[in-house]
């Protein structure tokens, strides 16, 4: 399987990265991971931001892992943020997680089920 980000020349080019589309070429499986909430399996949540957003990407690396993928399996990633003041917080993080690989990505600001997460995190993997 081939992963391509692309940014079209014509259209706004993506800030913080990401990638407008990625191309997968060569795919057998699809992987889609519903919203993983910042809790562990104890159903414990931390208070700060960080933490959570951590704490969600462990939880998708763990479903990743449990289809036999990984991090360089992503392909769409969609953030939902309880507030936009997390914005630049949850950037540092999804970067630092990503190390530069490049995903589709879209960030939501909205209501979310708990009132204790301060977002969720859904993905798309192919492999």
């Amino acid at each position: 399987m081939k992963l391509r980000p692309i940014n079209a020349p014509d259209a706004p080019q993506p800030l913080g990265g990401y990638a407008q589309s990625v191309e997968v070429a060569g795919a057998s499986r699809l992987l889609f991971i519903s919203g993983q909430i910042p809790a562990t399996a104890t159903g414990e949540v931390p208070a700060e931001f960080e933490a959570q957003a951590r704490l969600c990407w462990a939880n998708v690396i763990a479903q990743l892992r449990a289809a036999g993928m990984s991090l360089d399996n992503l392909v769409q990633v969609r953030i939902f943020l309880s507030d936009r003041k997390y914005i630049a917080d949850y950037r540092k993080v999804r970067i630092e997680v990503l190390e530069g690989r490049q995903v589709g990505l879209t960030t939501i600001i909205t209501g979310i089920f708990d009132e204790r997460w301060l977002l969720e995190i859904e993905a798309v993997a192919a492999a």
